[in-house]
């Protein structure tokens, strides 16, 4: 694992000198630095604010927007609502996960690509629906996986 640049978590910090109640917004900013938020800017923070780690975990595990652990440059999420997976986004996930290597939850080994499941993404008439970065793929089948993979390479 990549060591981080801790004057970089330091500069994130000093943009809210002096300001009450920028923890997430905080916590966001390094999430969109180093795409997760390492263990050693969770103790920076803490010294740094005097904040417990306790508190910066919790807040940090409760947002879904939040990773504490690395996750790929591109997030893929698949819908596996009952829509969904009624019109066969159970073959979009196996299909996916055959062609990345990895299972729901986890990156590929070169960090670019990150799988998650979710429940419902609120577009069940576009079913079975493939997210990546926020980018929405509708009515995907099976032999749409390779296609869309290679957009994000």
């Amino acid at each position: 694992m990549e060591r981080i640049d801790l004057n970089r978590v330091d500069e994130i910090i000093d943009r809210y000198s002096g300001e009450e109640g920028v923890l997430i917004q905080l916590l966001l900013d390094l999430q969109s630095e180093f795409n997760w938020i390492p263990r050693e800017a969770i103790a920076r923070i803490s010294e740094r604010l005097h904040v417990p780690k306790s508190q910066i975990y919790r807040i940090a595990s409760f947002y879904k927007a939040m990773s504490l652990i690395p996750i790929g440059r591109h997030v893929i999420q698949v819908c596996l609502g009952t829509a969904c997976q009624v019109r066969g986004a159970p073959r979009i996930m196996s299909r996916i996960k055959e062609s990345l290597g990895i299972e729901e939850g986890e990156t590929t080994p070169d960090m670019r690509f990150t799988l998650r499941r979710v429940n419902c993404l609120g577009c069940c008439a576009m079913g079975p629906v493939v997210v990546v970065d926020g980018e929405y793929h509708g009515k995907v089948t099976p032999s749409d996986v390779k296609e869309i993979l290679e957009r994000y390479t």
